[in-house]
């Protein structure tokens, strides 16, 4: 019988790049070393000065033969590229911006997939835009039990569980009574204090400074912490170890999130071998990844 199919959510499309398609091209060719049954669900984030991207401010720009590209690479291997359309604080008038309406026409396969966190710009896509499946972003914090079930019954594709309830027995056990469990996404690597009541604030100092191009708006975090190591993270409350991955799965979870947009590209490939390498395979895929990348740079 088949291993269960386990869907692995990996971040920045665009600025990890060649190591999300390095991985991604390893696990064709070298199954043996990764964990049974995991395989690449989506790589998520955005083209560089989208105003409807959230969560983390992205500055620049991509030209068109750049998206079509980079959506072929990931397209052509079978995997989603999901768009983090969850910028909190955009009007009416700003679902008309041309640069991130031509980057959904030009992903506009059937194929990709947009998370999303504002109303105004939910409807604009699903009238538009309606082959694209919705995630219903964590950055929505729906950390009430009542209004995480009510987010459920709606028509998402996927909703992200806010990252405070990740060790949560009771709301784990009622989405597998439910039999939710599929329909939800685990962040299993955030590097954010559990319980910040400024978070909402954050993401929302965040949306106006992609919104207004404001790359020196800096947000106060009162939690922030200099050590971007994945070491650090794994001592962070919310952080879910691969011991305990397994017993997710036992439970019915199959949607696994990597965080690691505006992180440093080592704190990401240590997450990737972490969760996703067979330990005794680390160093052999670490190295093959090398080759991988410094062949197409």
């Amino acid at each position: 019988m088949a291993a269960e199919k386990i869907y692995w959510h990996l971040p920045g499309f665009c600025y990890f790049r060649q190591l999300n398609y390095g991985v991604i091209t390893l696990m064709e060719k070298y199954p043996e070393a990764f964990r049974e049954g995991y395989c690449v669900g989506s790589v998520y984030g955005t083209f560089p000065g989208a105003i409807w991207n959230g969560g983390r401010v992205v500055m620049g720009s991509a030209g068109k033969r750049d998206i079509i590209a980079t959506l072929n690479l990931y397209n052509s291997k079978g995997v989603p590229v999901r768009f983090t359309w969850t910028n909190s604080v955009l009007e009416q008038k700003h679902t008309y911006d041309t640069y991130c309406n031509l980057i959904m026409r030009l992903a506009d396969n059937g194929l990709n997939q947009v998370l999303v966190n504002s109303p105004v710009l939910e409807d604009y896509i699903r009238s538009e835009y309606p082959r694209f499946p919705l995630i219903s972003s964590t950055t929505k914090r729906l950390t009430a039990q009542e209004s995480l079930l009510h987010e459920l019954d709606r028509d998402y594709y996927l909703v992200v569980l806010d990252y405070d309830l990740n060790h949560n027995e009771k709301i784990l056990q009622k989405l597998q009574e439910r039999g939710k469990a599929r329909s939800i996404e685990i962040l299993v690597n955030e590097v954010c204090t559990p319980g910040c009541k400024r978070r909402a604030e954050h993401y929302a100092q965040q949306s106006r400074a992609q919104l207004e191009f404001d790359v020196k708006d800096l947000f106060p975090c009162p939690n922030a912490n200099p050590n971007k190591t994945f070491e650090e993270c794994r001592k962070r409350p919310a952080f879910i170890s691969n011991e305990e991955i397994g017993r997710y799965i036992e439970r019915g979870f199959v949607n696994f999130k990597i965080a690691g947009r505006g992180m440093p590209q080592q704190y990401v490939l240590d997450a990737y071998l972490y969760y996703l390498v067979k330990e005794e395979k680390r160093e052999f895929v670490k190295k093959e990844l090398e080759k991988l990348t410094a062949r197409r740079a």
